[in-house]
């Protein structure tokens, strides 16, 4: 049933101009991006800002970056930090 329906949604495609086809590609990947972004990871474009600064102030999450610049700190005097 669902194969029938596609399968007529392109055939209707392939009847527009070209023009139209392509404004019609435009619009779907818009779609696409935009359901990405806030559907599919949990940290939506709404409330990112918020959620980046309550991990930027969490203690465990500071700890974990003062350990990882720690093990780092070797390739830092190799002059990685300069790329």
């Amino acid at each position: 049933m669902i194969l029938s329906a596609l399968l007529e949604i392109d055939h209707s495609i392939r009847t527009l101009p070209l023009e139209e086809q392509m404004w019609l590609l435009e619009r779907l990947v818009k779609h696409l991006q935009e359901k990405t972004h806030t559907d599919a990871f949990p940290l939506n474009s709404h409330n990112l800002a918020q959620d980046l600064a309550a991990m930027a102030s969490d203690p465990d999450i500071q700890t974990e970056i003062a350990t990882i610049n720690e093990e780092f700190a070797v390739a830092e005097m190799d002059g990685w930090q300069k790329l």
